[in-house]
C-alpha cells in the first residue's frame, strides 16, 4: 500500500536516531573528500604528471561524478534512498583507496572517475534521505546537514595536514581513512529512514519529472547553478584575488578562504531557524543581497580587513541558499523525489566546475578582482529569482494533527 511520505508515522526516538546518522553521513562524506584534496599535491609528485595533465584528470572525476548523481536518482526513488546511501557512502569509502595506490596516469584517472562516480551518487542520495527526515520533522533541517558537510571537511583538512608533516604515505592515510569512512558508513546508515511507496498520482506539474524536465526543475537547478558557480570562484580564486590585488603573503591571502568558509559553516548552522522564522524565499533572496554587498565590498577594497570582511560576507549570505534550493526539489513531487533532486544537484555541481573555468578565461581580457564582477551578477540573479523555492506543495512542513 502506498503512503504519503508527510503521512508517514514515524516514532520520535527513530526519527531522532535517523537525523543523527544523516550527520554522520554528511560529515564522513565531507571528511573523505578532504582527504583526497588535501593529498592531491602529493599524489601529483608521486604519480609524475604535470599541472595541467592533473587538470584533465579532474575533468574525469566531475565527469564520474555527474554520471553518479543521474544514476542515483532515479534508484534512490525506487529502491530508496536509505539504500543508495549504503552503497554509495560504501563505493565512496573503497574507492579513497584507489588515488593513493595510483602509480600512472591511467590508473590515476580510472580511480577519480570511480571516486567522482561515488561521490556523485552519495551527494544525490543522502540529500534525499534528508528531504525525507525534514518531512517528517515539519521543520526545516536541511542546512545543518550541509553545515556538517562543512565539518567533516574541516576534521579532513587538519587530519590529512597533520599525517603529510608526519611523511605518511598517501596510501597508508587513504587507507585508514577508507577504513574510518567505512565504519562510519555502517553505523551511520543502520538507523536511517527506510523506504516506502509513495503516491505518484500526487506529483503535480511542478514535480512530475520522470523522464523529463520541467520548468520548476529546469529553474531550481538554474538557480542552483548560479549560486554554486559563484561557491566555487570563492573556493578557487578568493586567496589569490587577496594575494594580486593587495600585494600580501601566501599565508595571508589564505585568511580569505578561511573567513568564506568559516561563514559558511557559521551560517548552515543557523540558516534553519532563520528559514523557520522567514521561509525560504527570504532565506535566498536576503542571503544573495547579502552575498552581493560582500562580493562589491571585495571588488571596490584596498584594505586586508575590508577585503576579508567582503569574502566573509559572500559565505554568510551564500550558506542558506542551496539547502533551500535541495529542499524544495525534493519537495516537487512523490515518487519522483531522487529524480528530481539528482536533476537539480547536477546542475548546480556543472555551475560549482564551471565558475573557478569562467574566471581563469575572463582574467585574460581584465584583472582578477574586475572578474568577480561575475560572481557579484550571478548572486544579484539568484535575488531576483528567489521566489523559485517557494514551497506550495500541500505536504510541506504539514503541521501534526
Amino acid at each position: 500500500m502506498s503512503v504519503n511520505p508527510t503521512d508517514r508515522v514515524v516514532p520520535t526516538s527513530a526519527l531522532v536516531r535517523a537525523r543523527a546518522g544523516i550527520f554522520g553521513i554528511f560529515g564522513i562524506n565531507g571528511f573523505l573528500l578532504a582527504m583526497w584534496v588535501v593529498h592531491i599535491p602529493s599524489i601529483e609528485h608521486r604519480v609524475g604528471i604535470s599541472h595541467s595533465t592533473l587538470g584533465s584528470l579532474l575533468l574525469l572525476l566531475a565527469v564520474g561524478a555527474i554520471a553518479g548523481m543521474q544514476l542515483s536518482g532515479p534508484l534512490a526513488d525506487r529502491y530508496g534512498s536509505r539504500r543508495m546511501v549504503i552503497l554509495a557512502g560504501s563505493g565512496l569509502a573503497f574507492a579513497t583507496l584507489g588515488p593513493g595506490f595510483a602509480t600512472n596516469t591511467w590508473q590515476l584517472g580510472a580511480a577519480l572517475v570511480v571516486f567522482g562516480f561515488a561521490n556523485g551518487a552519495l551527494d544525490v542520495s543522502m540529500n534525499s534521505q534528508a528531504v525525507e527526515a525534514e518531512q517528517l520533522y515539519r521543520r526545516p533541517i536541511m542546512a545543518a546537514f550541509h553545515g556538517m558537510f562543512s565539518v567533516g571537511g574541516v576534521l579532513g583538512s587538519v587530519i590529512g595536514f597533520g599525517t603529510l608533516a608526519l611523511d605518511l604515505p598517501p596510501y597508508v592515510t587513504l587507507s585508514i581513512a577508507s577504513a574510518i569512512g567505512l565504519l562510519a558508513v555502517w553505523l551511520c546508515s543502520r538507523p536511517l529512514l527506510p523506504h516506502v511507496d509513495v503516491h505518484a498520482e500526487t506529483a503535480s506539474t511542478t514535480g512530475k519529472t520522470h523522464g523529463r524536465f520541467s520548468a520548476r526543475v529546469l529553474a531550481l537547478g538554474t538557480l542552483a547553478f548560479v549560486l554554486m558557480l559563484a561557491e566555487g570562484v570563492a573556493n578557487d580564486w578568493s586567496a589569490l584575488q587577496v594575494k594580486e590585488d593587495l600585494g600580501v603573503s601566501n599565508a595571508v591571502a589564505a585568511l580569505s578562504f578561511g573567513a568564506f568558509s568559516a561563514m559558511m559553516t557559521v551560517g548552515r548552522f543557523t540558516a534553519d531557524r532563520i528559514s523557520a522564522a522567514v521561509g525560504p524565499v527570504a532565506v535566498v533572496r536576503y542571503g544573495a543581497l547579502l552575498s552581493s554587498i560582500g562580493m562589491l565590498t571585495v571588488v571596490v577594497s584596498g584594505w586586508l580587513p575590508l577585503t576579508l570582511l567582503g569574502w566573509a560576507l559572500f559565505g554568510a549570505g551564500l550558506s542558506g541558499c542551496i539547502p533551500q534550493i535541495f529542499t524544495t526539489a525534493g519537495n516537487l513531487g512523490s515518487g519522483s523525489a531522487g529524480t528530481n533532486m539528482s536533476r537539480v544537484v547536477g546542475m548546480g555541481y556543472i555551475g560549482f566546475l564551471a565558475g573557478p573555468a569562467t574566471i581563469g578565461w575572463v582574467t585574460t581580457l581584465v584583472p582578477l578582482t574586475t572578474a568577480m564582477l561575475i560572481p557579484f551578477a550571478c548572486v544579484l540573479v539568484a535575488a531576483a529569482c528567489a521566489g523559485v523555492v517557494r514551497r506550495d506543495s500541500p505536504t510541506a512542513y504539514r503541521p501534526h494533527s
